[in-house]
């Protein structure tokens, strides 16, 4: 077929696709840069959770030893990271005001910032997700929220999100790989459901956001053994009906990145942003990295 007919066919797919009734892929990721993270702090490691500001100058990160980093982003020209600064660090307080243990009460592993400064983490092991006014602050007592199937330790309350004053809540697991995950809402100390999402096999919830643009990330992971983990985000709306308008954004290669965990979307003055952060589970074979891509409508 000549050059020109094959670009002309190409072009017009996405007609044909919208007329026939099936949708075209709406939007894409660029790959913008990776930045190794490294610390000289024994705390330092184990990364669950990052959130961003609105411009993506500073940060908040956290541990899954019950540890929180915060500091400024340096970036280049480009919007490349360049340096990660850390103004602080908290190890993060039960409601008694004692500092959380590693393991099954101090496994953090969900970050949400809210309007009015407020911090909320999820834990898995004892499940639960805890509110905090400042990083040293005693943790506030919430009600526990309701079992889902697949919660039980280390499998629990893992993607964390705020919008508008209300948590979303996506577990880990969902009790079978053809079960969707369920999303779960805290608001005005009561426990709700916003629905379900599609799950595909071997796929497992890590982390979730909410876009500048209103939509509802989720990041992914896939563990594969010898072959490391592959990761994928999705992005969808979320209505009173359910999810709606998924599209899967980004999948991964095995060994492409490290086991990234962490998710935050921002708006970077050229479009959309999306900074995952990786666990380096306080391995030397492992690194944690800061990976973002662009995205593109």
């Amino acid at each position: 077929m000549p050059h020109r007919r094959r670009r002309a066919l190409g072009a017009l797919l996405p007609l044909f696709l919208t007329a026939a009734g099936l949708p075209a892929s709406a939007a894409s990721l660029d790959y913008v840069g990776t930045f190794v993270w490294s610390g000289d702090d024994d705390s330092f490691g184990g990364f669950s959770a990052v959130e961003l500001n609105a411009d993506g100058s500073r940060f908040h990160a956290l541990t899954d030893r019950a540890n929180l980093y915060w500091g400024s982003i340096d970036r280049d020209s480009q919007g490349v990271i360049r340096a990660l600064n850390i103004a602080g660090r908290a190890h993060l307080k039960d409601s008694k005001g004692i500092p959380l243990p590693p393991g099954y009460t101090g496994d953090s592993e969900g970050l949400a910032l809210g309007e009015n400064g407020r911090i909320w983490i999820s834990f898995e092991g004892l499940d639960r997700v805890a509110r905090y006014d400042d990083p040293d602050a005693r943790a506030a007592a919430l009600r526990p929220p309701p079992k889902t199937p697949g919660m039980r330790i280390n499998s629990g309350l893992e993607a964390l999100a705020i919008r508008d004053g209300t948590l979303y809540a996506v577990p880990e697991r969902s009790g079978r790989e053809d079960q969707p995950f369920p999303i779960l809402t805290f608001r005005d100390n009561r426990w709700g459901r916003a629905g379900d999402i599609r799950r595909d096999p071997r796929w497992l919830a890590v982390a979730a956001d909410f876009g500048p643009d209103g939509w509802f990330y989720l990041l992914e992971r896939d563990f594969r053994g010898i072959l490391g983990f592959a990761s994928r985000v999705r992005r969808m709306q979320l209505t009173e009906k359910g999810p709606v308008n998924e599209e899967i954004l980004l999948t991964t290669r095995p060994l492409q990145y490290d086991n990234l965990e962490g998710l935050a979307v921002w708006h970077d003055g050229q479009g959309i942003r999306i900074t995952m952060i990786s666990d380096d589970n306080f391995l030397a074979l492992q690194r944690t990295e800061l990976v973002e891509y662009r995205l593109r409508d």
